[in-house]
C-alpha cells in the first residue's frame, strides 16, 4: 500500500492502462500540455505524444462526440470533461449515441468509452462551476455511473471503466483530488457495481456517495461518541446501476436510512434510494427514511451563503437524533 493523492491515483490508473494497450487514448481540455487541471493527467503527454494525449477545443459536444465515435471503431477513449457543469453540452453524444448504439444496432456496435468529470461544490467557484449532475446522469439508460470516494477507488474504478464494453461515466468531485488515501502497490480493479459498507453499525444506515460518504463517516464518529448511536455508513459508488441488494440488506438490519447528499433533494439520489427501500423492505423499517440534501437554490459565490446551502456532518446528525427522538 501506498499513500498518494486522489489526482495522483486517477493519473496513476491512465498510465497503466496507456501503456498496457495502444488503443487507450486520453482527450480533453488541457490534459496534455497543462496535465490537466487537478493534475490527473500530468506528464502522460510527455511520455505517449500528442497522438495519444489530446488537447481540445472548449466544445464539449464535439471532442465528446469524437471520442465516442472513436470507440465504436475500437478506440478506448478516457474523455476529461474539465466541468461537470458543461457536460450538459455533450448529453446528446452521451445520452443519444453513447449509451444507445449497442441497443440500436443489435449488438453490432458498441461504445467501450470513459467519461470523467469533476462537479461538486469546491469554494467560491459560483453557481455554474457547482453542479452536482449525477442524478442526470444516472437517469440515462445504458451508461453506467459510479463515484469514487477515495484515491483506491479513484484508481480501480477508471482501470475497470477503460476495460469494460459499456460506456462509463465517472463522477469526481473537484474537492478530493488533494485527499489522501492508500492504493495498493499491485494492480488493483474496482467493481463497477455494488456498494460498500465504510463502518458497521446497529442503530441507523447512513447512505452517501463521493463527499456526502465523509460527511457520514464524521457524523458516524459523533453519534457513536456523543450519542451512543451507532451508524453504519454505506458508500454507493456505483450510482448506475444501484446496488438493491445492498441498501435493502443495511436498511433491513438497522431498521433506519438517512441518505445523504451533495446535490438538491428533487428527482435526486436520495428519491431513488428511499423508492428502492420502500420497494424492498417497507415493513422492515422502523421510522420513515429521511433525506439530507442541498437546498434547492443555484449555488451562492458568497463563502457564507455557499456553506449555509450545501448539507454537513451536523446536519446528518441532527436528522438522526431526530429520528430516534433524541
Amino acid at each position: 500500500m501506498a499513500e498518494i493523492f486522489f489526482w495522483e491515483a486517477v493519473r496513476r490508473a491512465h498510465d497503466e492502462e496507456m501503456a498496457r494497450d495502444p488503443m487507450v487514448i486520453c482527450m480533453g481540455e488541457d490534459v496534455g500540455v497543462v496535465g490537466g487541471t487537478y493534475k490527473a493527467t500530468q506528464g502522460l503527454y510527455d511520455k505517449y505524444g500528442p497522438e495519444r494525449v489530446m488537447d481540445t477545443p472548449i466544445s464539449e459536444n464535439g471532442f465528446t462526440g469524437l471520442g465516442i465515435g472513436a470507440s465504436f471503431l475500437g478506440v478506448r477513449p478516457i474523455i476529461e470533461i474539465m466541468s461537470v457543469n458543461f457536460a450538459w453540452l455533450a448529453l446528446d453524444q452521451i445520452a443519444n449515441s453513447a449509451a444507445k448504439v449497442r441497443y440500436m444496432s443489435g449488438g453490432q456496435l458498441t461504445a467501450p468509452v470513459v467519461i470523467r468529470s469533476p462537479g461538486g461544490v469546491a469554494h467560491q467557484l459560483g453557481a455554474q462551476h457547482s453542479g452536482r449532475m449525477e442524478k442526470i446522469f444516472m437517469g440515462i439508460a445504458g451508461l453506467r455511473v459510479v463515484t469514487p470516494s477515495n484515491p483506491k477507488q479513484a484508481y480501480g474504478l477508471i482501470k475497470s471503466a477503460v476495460r469494460c464494453n459499456d460506456p462509463v461515466f465517472i463522477n469526481e468531485h473537484e474537492y478530493m483530488y488533494s485527499m489522501k488515501g492508500d492504493v495498493p502497490d499491485a494492480e488493483y480493479f474496482h467493481p463497477l457495481e455494488g456498494s460498500e459498507v465504510a463502518r458497521m453499525g446497529r442503530d441507523v444506515t447512513l447512505f452517501g456517495y463521493n463527499i456526502s460518504v465523509h460527511w457520514c463517516l464524521q457524523a458516524a464518529e459523533i453519534l457513536s461518541k456523543q450519542h451512543g448511536v451507532e451508524a453504519e455508513v454505506v458508500d454507493l459508488f456505483a450510482l448506475s446501476p444501484l446496488d438493491r441488494v445492498g441498501i435493502k440488506a443495511s436498511a433491513s438490519k438497522t431498521h433506519r436510512a438517512v441518505v445523504v447528499e451533495e446535490a438538491e433533494a428533487p428527482v435526486g439520489v436520495g428519491a431513488e434510494v428511499i423508492a428502492i427501500i420502500n420497494e424492498e423492505c417497507f415493513f422492515e423499517l422502523d421510522a420513515a427514511p429521511v433525506r439530507v440534501s442541498a437546498a434547492n437554490v443555484p449555488i451562492p459565490f458568497n463563502h457564507k451563503l455557499e456553506k449555509a446551502a450545501i448539507p454537513n456532518a451536523q446536519e446528518v446528525v441532527k436528522a438522526v437524533l431526530k429520528m430516534l427522538g433524541k
